[in-house]
């Protein structure tokens, strides 16, 4: 299956595993994913041939996915018989780079046909299951085992999604688990409007549906969710420390400009 037949918001998944094959080129890596690179170049061989094929713009995805990797080794350490739920997954490599023990289910879904490209690139693994299901048909969740406490993570996915959806997909989880953790990353509303303008999306036929000035207000959508904290993006140590000068000095500049800072927020919650 080639990169042209998916459709919309599934061929998003191209600039930002391309993202993650660049940084695997820099000499000291942020995310350091050799299959990132291995699948975009089977995706796409030419992806860094082309005008400004090699350049480092997206490197503050890469760290968005380290943010979310961090969190999980650390949840993982205190659960070591956790569930996993990756949704969205595209082709990101998260189980591998994680590589967690035998102990953890680990889950990811995404479209079927997103699915099926992770079949042809990704290799199998033990106590690795892939779901090909819209992550708004919830029936998926009847296929995860609830006795374990679980680790859901959705990176650039909520806002591609109504509210409405979000809700119900967090709401859902933490009525089917006894605890667990929950990694997002959003968009503030300024954005969500704007997302019909980016060009990025409009290339790929695609928009922001949903976006939250305070995603720290999606705990009251639960009584026993809890919001714990917020990673950096855009002035992350890590980016700031180990990204091209150029790059580096972008980011400075962007950050100084109202609303940029916070133009994607990655956040954290609990319940118990």
């Amino acid at each position: 299956m080639k990169d042209a037949e998916l459709i919309g918001v599934q061929k998003t998944l191209s600039p930002v595993l391309r993202a993650k094959a660049l940084d695997n080129r820099l000499p000291d890596p942020i995310l350091g994913d050799p299959y990132a690179e291995q699948a975009m170049r089977r995706l796409d061989p030419d992806y860094d041939k082309r005008r400004f094929g090699s350049s480092q713009m997206g490197l503050a995805a890469v760290v968005r996915a380290k943010a979310h990797d961090d969190w999980a080794r650390r949840f993982l350490a205190d659960h070591p018989n956790a569930v996993v739920l990756h949704l969205g997954c595209g082709l990101d490599a998260r189980v591998y780079r994680i590589d967690p023990p035998a102990t953890v289910d680990w889950y990811d879904l995404d479209y079927p046909s997103v699915i099926d490209l992770r079949q042809h690139f990704l290799p199998p693994r033990e106590h690795y299951t892939l779901i090909g299901s819209s992550v708004t048909d919830l029936t998926w969740l009847e296929r995860i085992p609830r006795d374990r406490p679980v680790l859901m993570i959705a990176e650039g996915l909520v806002p591609y999604l109504t509210e409405s959806a979000v809700r119900q997909l967090l709401t859902s989880v933490v009525d089917a688990f006894l605890s667990g953790q929950i990694q997002i990353d959003t968009v503030p509303v300024w954005v969500w409007r704007t997302s019909k303008w980016d060009p990025t999306l409009r290339r790929y036929g695609t928009r922001f549906h949903c976006g939250f000035n305070d995603p720290a207000a999606l705990a009251d959508w639960h009584p026993r969710l809890e919001y714990l904290d917020e990673a950096p993006m855009y002035d992350s140590p890590v980016l700031m420390a180990k990204a091209p000068a150029n790059i580096r000095r972008m980011h400075r500049l962007l950050t100084l400009l109202p609303g940029m800072k916070h133009s994607t927020r990655i956040v954290r919650f609990r319940f118990s």
